[in-house]
Formats: structure tokens, C-alpha cells, sequence
């Protein structure tokens, strides 16, 4: 009776010790997370509240926080390992992907399309969209406002071939703009406000009805992969500092206001047609997300087919890993 028992106990020990190594392996923490940061977007709101940092403390885990200019060199950050985390808009993770960088995406923020634009000075002819055929239109190459101006002109039956695009940074873009050297400005948040508010500048027409407009929360396939429930809770408490953002707009336009230099009027406006919120990525997301990276290799500003959806993340799926 003992032979025969044995096998039964050394099973269940098996199990037991087999479940111990599986909570073991899903308890696992970084001793540091790094995360990449812009002035204006949301991981600044962040990390000037402090609460992330506050929660990991209490895990033992520290937080690192690296500023960079843009999206692209964010992901670049991302791609090489000096950062884990990031958060930036629609169009770098589809050049980053290009790239062969290996991120996942993690999440999302609700749609958006009101915070970004074509503008005109205010005494400018231009009244549509399709007058802009001829003109000398201001961007920043391959960011999510390159999107939006090749949709507004296919809608208007026009092609980018039929427009001059400057290719030019939002500092030097506004130069441009206010001295009359380029005919219009496709421009986003906080700049869009800023603009308005201080040249007059003259909406000819925003993303509503053409583009949705996310920012997206990414990570390195690896870290998400070695360390998923740190990678959720950082989706969570985005989730959560977006509930408090969306209810305390005030105080959260003087957070950004310091991070930025720019005025809390400024920011006042600005988050006044910018929801936050972090949530899961889902079929038609990355359906639209494709959508982007498909237009963007169309016209050549992406060298190869990028398939978004290789770049798909999930806890579950890491922890059987």
C-alpha cells in the first residue's frame, strides 16, 4: 500500500512545487523600471505626481525617468534598451516596427482627433482643405499630423504630391508660420493651443471624421515578456492618473505647465479636447493603426509593409511564457 501511495504524494509535491515556481516566476520584479518621457505628454503628468514612483517604492522596485525630444527617438531609446516603457502617437511605433524595433503595445488612450490640425494665419485665403493645393504646408515628417494631412487631402480628392511639404520641428514650424513662409501648419496639442491663443491661427480643419488619434503605451517585447505584471500595473495606474486628470483638468494643466514652460491658460485649452485613459488594445484599434502604417508606406514614407499586429502584447499570454 505504501508502493503504491508514494507515486501519489511525490505528484502532488511535484504540483505543489511546480505552482510555487509558476507564482515565483509571475511575482518576478525589476529592481528598475526606465521609462521614456516627453515634456507634453502624458508619462510627464506622471512623474511629476509622483504616485508611480511612490508605488514601486513600496515593491522595492525604483523608477527612472529619461526625457527625449520625440516620439521616434523615444522608441529608438526603446529599441536599444535604455528605456522599458514609453508613450507616444500613432505614427512612430510603425517607423520603430519598420525599424525591426521588438515592442508590444500594452494600451491606449481614447481617441482624440481634436487635438490635432491644419491652420492657417487668420487673414489667410485659404478657406478648405482643397485650397491648400499649390501651397507650402509645415509638418513634422512621419508623426501622426503627416497622417492626418494625407487623409484631409485624399478627402478633398487631392493627392500629397498636389501640396509642398515642410518638413520641419514644431519650434521652427511656428517660426515659419508666423512669418508668412509657409501657407499653413498641421500641428498638435499643445502647440494647436498655443498657436491659436497667440498668432491667431485659423482652424481649416482638425482629425474629427478623418483620423482617431491615440497615444499608445509601449514597451520592449522583453521587459513586457520578463516582467508582465509590472508592465499591467503600469497601464493601471496610467488608468488611474486619467481619472484623476479628467476630473482635476486645473491641476493638471499647472503640472504640465511646469513641465512644459508653456501657460496653464495654454494647457487649459488644450486638455479641454484631450480625454486621457489607458485601455486594453483591441481588434479595431489595430485594425486603424494598419490603416496608418499601410497609407504611410503607400506614399513612401515608410520603406517596407509593417504588420502592427506582431507587435500584440498580453499578460496572460507572458506568464505561460
Amino acid at each position: 500500500m505504501r508502493k503504491k501511495g508514494f507515486p501519489l504524494l511525490f505528484s502532488a509535491a511535484a504540483i505543489g512545487l511546480a505552482l510555487v515556481a509558476s507564482s515565483a516566476v509571475a511575482a518576478e520584479k525589476p529592481e528598475t523600471v526606465n521609462i521614456g518621457y516627453q515634456k507634453a505628454n502624458i508619462f510627464a503628468l506622471l512623474k511629476y505626481r509622483g504616485t508611480l514612483d511612490e508605488d514601486f517604492k513600496k515593491q522595492g522596485i525604483k523608477v527612472r525617468w529619461v526625457e527625449f525630444p520625440a516620439g521616434p527617438q523615444m522608441l529608438e531609446g526603446l529599441n536599444v534598451g535604455s528605456i522599458d516603457l514609453a508613450a507616444t502617437g500613432d505614427a512612430p511605433p510603425t517607423f520603430a516596427q519598420a525599424a525591426q524595433a521588438d515592442l508590444v503595445y500594452l494600451g491606449h488612450s481614447p481617441a482624440n482627433p481634436k487635438t490635432e490640425a491644419i491652420v492657417v494665419p487668420e487673414n489667410s485665403p485659404i478657406k478648405t482643405v482643397a485650397d491648400l493645393k499649390g501651397k507650402r504646408v509645415a509638418l513634422n515628417k512621419g508623426s501622426d499630423v503627416n497622417y492626418l494631412l494625407v487623409s484631409a487631402l485624399e478627402n478633398a480628392g487631392l493627392s500629397y504630391k498636389e501640396i509642398t511639404p515642410v518638413y520641419l520641428p514644431p519650434s521652427d514650424a511656428r517660426a515659419a508660420f508666423q512669418r508668412g513662409s509657409v501657407d499653413a501648419w498641421v500641428i498638435w496639442d499643445p502647440f494647436y493651443a498655443e498657436v491659436e491663443a497667440h498668432a491667431n491661427a485659423r482652424l481649416i480643419k482638425d482629425a474629427e471624421g478623418l483620423v482617431p488619434h491615440y497615444t499608445f503605451y509601449l514597451a520592449s517585447r522583453k521587459f513586457a515578456d520578463h516582467y508582465p505584471d509590472t508592465a499591467k500595473q503600469v497601464v493601471d495606474e496610467l488608468a488611474t492618473l486619467s481619472t484623476w486628470a479628467n476630473s482635476h483638468p486645473d491641476d493638471a494643466a499647472k503640472i504640465l505647465s511646469q513641465s512644459t514652460g508653456l501657460e496653464q491658460a495654454i494647457w487649459s485649452r488644450a486638455l479641454a479636447r484631450m480625454p486621457f485613459g489607458a485601455e486594453r488594445m483591441t481588434a479595431e484599434v489595430f485594425t486603424q493603426q494598419q490603416a496608418l502604417a499601410d497609407k504611410f508606406t503607400q506614399i513612401g514614407l515608410l520603406p517596407v509593409k509593417v504588420d502592427v499586429r506582431s507587435a500584440t502584447w498580453s499578460q496572460d499570454a507572458a506568464l505561460k511564457k
